[in-house]
């Protein structure tokens, strides 16, 4: 069940209460694609930085070790031994990302592995088989993801294809709910609206999807190409047509300014792996900022990586050691920053919630773009 418990114009601070636990929104969800957050990150490790869900990717999990061997461990969450909410993608974005090695059909899409080339499908079914056996709190529904600035046909025929996709999805998981051996019954159903930068065909899928009463609804195809400036206007557009009384999930977003602009556009999930792939390469998050500590000023510097911190990283270590680390090609300089980074975005998650909830969002949302803004002395 989801609720809204306060709303400052559009942004929206709500509750969704699942089978795994509570869900406070704003939420970022730290992206373990195959069950594990790149940088040697535990799940104590993401339980003492204040994550609230998880999530995972369906295609990566189906290809290694296999769902049937996740479904045989009692589930994704026994299987990596997290007992909050877990959100599962649909493979969808594969059909995006590994565009040079599948082809698509009405019934869904032949992948060949991008580690041993075998063949593979997946359609609407077999996404919400695979993802009824890794039992994830949430699943998202099988779609394409569609390039941004792909022409405005193709774009048309792909949402379509979506829309019959999703109705495919929801009848299947209906379905795997009511059997016996599903681990997890109570599993949620996200859609996803597509329609790349045409906010007229964006806007028609919202209102097709809307009706169909799913648990949640994300905004897909957004931060693949087009500019910042072009996903706002396309979420100021669309968003108004999902249901506000359920969670609106942007899918693959972003920097710290792209949620605080998503969160004041009414939305209440994000995911991306930008803290931790920026974690491993050294570039920190912090309120001044990002730094990157492979810069030789860094090298004799006795500081925390940011001041008040309280992550694992800022409590005990300072720049120099940690750049050392790094330079050196030690795991721990990797896992360190990936912690620092993942502890920051939960964190402003945090502030916006609480921001949120004594109706001073925008004043926060202005206070921290312009911190960020200003470098550190």
């Amino acid at each position: 069940m989801y609720q809204i418990l306060k709303m400052e114009g559009r942004a929206k601070r709500g509750r969704l209460s699942t089978v795994h636990g509570v869900i406070e929104t704003p939420v970022f969800m730290n992206v373990g694609t195959v069950a594990a957050i790149k940088g040697a990150v535990s799940t104590e490790d993401l339980e003492g930085i204040g994550t609230q869900v998880e999530l995972s990717n369906t295609y990566h999990l189906h290809v290694r070790p296999g769902d049937g061997v996740v479904k045989q461990m009692g589930g994704l969450h026994r299987f990596m031994s997290w007992n909050r909410p877990i959100l599962t993608d649909s493979g969808g974005f594969q059909v995006f990302s590994l565009a040079g090695l599948r082809k698509i059909k009405e019934e869904g899409v032949y992948f060949n592995s991008h580690i041993d080339g075998r063949g593979i499908f997946m359609g609407p079914e077999e996404s919400m088989q695979i993802q009824s056996n890794l039992a994830s709190t949430i699943a998202m529904a099988f779609d394409e993801c569609a390039p941004s600035k792909a022409d405005r046909s193709y774009v048309q025929a792909s949402v379509e294809r979506t829309t019959r996709w999703l109705e495919r999805c929801k009848r299947k998981m209906g379905q795997l709910n009511q059997l016996e051996d599903t681990i997890n019954r109570e599993q949620l159903l996200f859609g996803i609206n597509q329609g790349a930068v045409y906010e007229d065909i964006r806007i028609e899928h919202a209102k097709r999807i809307r009706e169909m009463e799913l648990d949640g609804y994300a905004v897909g195809g957004l931060a693949v190409g087009e500019s910042h400036e072009e996903m706002y206007y396309i979420l100021e557009e669309v968003v108004p047509h999902l249901p506000v009384d359920k969670p609106t999930y942007l899918m693959g977003v972003g920097t710290p300014a792209n949620i605080l602009e998503g969160v004041e556009r009414g939305v209440d999930f994000f995911d991306c792996v930008y803290p931790s792939r920026n974690g491993r390469h050294g570039h920190l998050y912090t309120n001044h900022g990002k730094i990157n500590l492979f810069n030789a000023r860094y090298e004799t510097d006795s500081r925390p990586i940011e001041e008040g911190c309280a992550c694992p990283a800022c409590r005990r270590y300072s720049r120099a050691y940690i750049r050392h680390l790094l330079k050196a090609k030690e795991m721990l300089g990797m896992r360190l920053c990936v912690l620092h980074n993942l502890y920051f975005y939960n964190t402003m998650m945090t502030e916006i919630r609480d921001a949120l909830d004594v109706g001073r969002f925008a004043a926060y949302k202005r206070e921290k773009l312009d911190k960020m803004s200003t470098p550190e002395v």
